[in-house]
């Protein structure tokens, strides 16, 4: 057998036969439950994450994540399958790691690649021969190449000899039941093509369907693709809203409608703006590179523009519904529910509901939440906590404001109580109500 071939060969026995070690640098949404469904199909997994309180928890049994049930995670952590640390040394006996660290945007909007250069510079710095490295997390085109691969050939990694890279895009929704880790098709792209044939062989055991591409490029375009396709379309949605309240439409009822076409058309709908560690950052990824290339992403500017002026849109409603109740938005004792980006979730990362809150506190309005993931918040760096939704803080709001539908709120018992509802999210369609109690967006 050709020396080229030993290591592929190698590591390809060792996945099938599921003794290879994977280690999943970052515990959180994306790499918690990769690491379980690793363990879960037989494989020994470290998570190795910086936060120590999050590593004595779930070494503990306890999930933070919405997609894995501390039950599992107490039974891979039983079986030994399982171990959470803070400590990187770990990644020295890895085969395979799995890198899946945030990529979140510095206040100038360029990419904050910070993590996953920390992340591979501790994975390079422990590099073994035989090695796959695969990066998770969303970032520009050309990182896994640009980025990545030098640092291990600067360490006689040679790669798709002795070392073998690429990029597989995160495409898990938080708290979606229906598309769960295994449900979700991967995306491959490795740097040869053995690199994609050996990562595809890797999440096949996990997954039930894996498309391999031509190059990690390719895959890091498809991820942000994804992205600009639901934000272009949202913010499309949420000034379709704005033209619809001129005209004195409801913006739902007319999106319900066009959705019965069955064919060309993708329903949208419009909310307080967009939120989590997706949306409003991997599009912005993807418009900077092109900056680069004497590109202006038009789309993608305008898009963001629309959605990031939605909370304004959200005070104009609130202000408004007020007035028409005869009251004043300074001193109005505001009741919000939901604070976390999305309805099921305790993720508050770009949420919307955060810079409303500060914009109505600004403005002289006294804001209580109520949000059962989400205990404390800060704002304007005041600290918030979450109360215990009553129906005398119902009563005795002048206005609730639905900005996140989480499935927990009684939202018909919340149109019978509160004497104004402002609607972000449709929570409250079908419900009857009087003209006037309840405004939508």
């Amino acid at each position: 057998m050709e020396t080229v071939e030993v290591f592929a060969t190698e590591l390809r026995r060792r996945i099938i036969e599921r003794t290879a070690h994977v280690g999943v640098i970052g515990q959180g949404y994306v790499g918690l439950p990769l690491a379980v469904e690793f363990a879960r199909a037989g494989f020994s997994v470290t998570g190795i994450d910086t936060d120590p309180d999050r590593v004595s928890a779930l070494n503990a049994g306890r999930s933070h994540s919405p997609d894995v049930r501390s039950e599992d995670l107490t039974t891979v952590l039983a079986e030994g399958r399982y171990e959470a640390t803070t400590d990187s040394s770990a990644l020295g006996r890895a085969d395979v790691v799995l890198i899946c660290v945030p990529t979140p945007l510095r206040k100038s909007k360029d990419p904050d690649i910070s993590f996953v250069i920390a992340a591979a510079e501790q994975v390079a710095d422990r590099f073994k021969p035989g090695q796959l490295v695969v990066l998770e997390s969303t970032t520009y085109p050309g990182t896994t190449e640009e980025l990545l691969l030098p640092m291990f050939a600067g360490r006689g990694a040679e790669v798709g000899v002795n070392f073998f890279l690429a990029f597989s895009p995160e495409r898990i929704d938080p708290g979606n039941a229906t598309y769960t880790v295994r449900d979700i098709p991967k995306i491959v792209g490795g740097v040869t093509a053995e690199c994609s044939r050996l990562t595809a062989l890797v999440y096949r055991q996990i997954v039930d369907r894996v498309i391999e591409v031509s190059s990690p490029k390719v895959a890091e375009l498809a991820k942000l693709y994804e992205n600009v396709f639901r934000n272009v379309n949202i913010a499309l949605a949420n000034e379709f809203a704005l033209m619809c309240r001129r005209l004195g439409v409801a913006a739902r009822e007319v999106i319900d409608a066009a959705a019965t076409k069955p064919f060309g058309f993708l329903p949208f709908f419009p909310g307080p703006g967009i939120g989590g560690h997706c949306i409003p950052v991997d599009p912005t990824y993807l418009a900077w590179k092109m900056r680069l290339n004497g590109y202006e992403a038009r789309f993608i500017h305008l898009a963001d523009e629309i959605n990031r002026s939605m909370p304004d849109y959200v005070l104009e409603l609130v202000t408004e519904a007020l007035n028409q109740q005869r009251r004043c938005l300074n001193g109005a004792r505001i009741l919000a529910l939901g604070v976390a980006y999305k309805r099921g979730v305790g993720d508050t990362r770009e949420s919307p509901a955060l810079e409303i809150i500060a914009k109505l506190r600004a403005r002289g309005a006294e804001v209580s939440y109520a949000d059962p993931y989400v205990p404390w918040i800060v704002v304007d760096a005041v600290v918030l906590k979450a109360i215990e939704l009553r129906e005398e803080d119902l009563s005795s709001a002048d206005c609730v404001l639905i900005l996140t539908d989480h499935p927990e709120f009684d939202y018909r018992r919340v149109v019978e109580v509160a004497e104004l509802v402002v609607d972000t999210r449709n929570a409250t369609c079908g419900i009857a109500t009087q003209p006037g109690r309840v405004v939508r967006l």
